[in-house]
C-alpha cells in the first residue's frame, strides 16, 4: 500500500508515520517482495513453458508434478495462483461416449472396412457423439463429418445425447444436400443410430447405413 500510495506521489515520510512503519522495515520488505516477484518471474516462465508444450491441456496438478520433476519446490496453490494471474486453463478433454445398449434397433454391416479416405465428396459420412465434462457439467457435440477432407457437414452440441440431437444434425445436412445418390454414413452401434427414425431418415435420403461392428475399432 506505501508503494502505491509513494508512486502517486505521497512523501515516504507521511505515509511511514500513518502506517507506524520505520524506514528500515520498509526498505527490508520492499527488498522481499522484489525478490518474490523476481522468484514468480522464473516460475511464471516455466508454467507457461509446460503449459504450451502440453497443447493447452494442463491443469494446476499436472504443471505442479511437472515443475517437481524439473527441479522447481513449489506447491500446487501457488501454481494456482500464477496460473490464474496469468488467466491459463487447463483444457478438459473430450472423452467418447459410448451409446452402445445391445441390440435395441436395427444395426447395419460395415460397409466400410476401415477404408476412412475418399477422394470424392459426398460419398462417405460419419458420425459420432463426443462427450466434454465441464467445470459445469457435461456436454455433448455430435458432427457429421464429410471424409473427403474432413468436412463438418452439420454438428451440435447439447445438454442431452438424445434424438433431437440426431434429428437436428439430420436435418442441417440434408438441408444443405437434399439430393444424395451413393452416400454411406459411417458410424457405431449407439442405440441413435439403431433407431427407427435414424435408419427411415437415411433411407428416405438415398443414404447407406454403415455401422462399426462389437469388436471392431471405430
Amino acid at each position: 500500500m506505501i508503494k502505491e500510495l509513494r508512486d502517486r506521489g505521497y512523501k515516504l515520510k507521511y505515509l511511514l508515520t500513518a502506517m507506524g512503519m520505520s524506514r528500515s522495515t520498509y526498505y527490508y520488505e520492499l527488498g522481499r517482495t522484489d525478490a518474490v516477484a523476481l522468484r514468480n518471474t522464473g516460475l511464471s516462465a516455466e508454467i507457461r513453458r509446460i503449459y504450451d508444450e502440453n497443447q493447452q491441456r494442463y491443469g494446476v496438478r499436472r504443471i505442479t508434478a511437472e515443475l517437481h520433476n524439473r527441479g522447481f519446490e513449489v506447491n500446487h496453490k501457488r501454481v494456482q495462483r500464477l496460473m490464474h494471474d496469468m488467466k491459463l486453463l487447463g483444457k478438459r478433454p473430450k472423452e467418447k461416449y459410448y451409446s452402445y445398449k445391445g441390440e435395441v434397433g436395427k444395426t447395419a454391416d460395415n460397409l466400410l472396412k476401415q477404408d476412412f479416405i475418399s477422394d470424392t465428396p459426398l460419398e462417405k459420412w460419419t458420425t459420432d457423439i463426443s462427450q466434454f465434462n465441464m467445470g459445469w457439467g457435461k456436454c455433448y457435440f455430435s458432427p457429421i463429418l464429410d471424409m473427403c477432407g474432413n468436412e463438418i457437414i452439420s454438428y451440435n452440441v447439447s445438454l442431452h445425447p438424445n434424438m433431437e440431437q440426431i434429428k437436428d444434425i439430420l436435418d442441417k445436412a440434408f438441408a444443405k444436400f437434399p439430393k444424395l445418390t451413393g452416400l454411406i454414413m459411417h458410424s457405431d452401434q449407439g442405440w441413435q443410430y439403431q433407431h427407427a427414425y435414424y435408419r427411415t431418415e437415411l433411407e428416405k435420403h438415398g443414404i447407406t447405413q454403415s455401422d462399426v461392428q462389437k469388436g471392431e475399432l471405430p
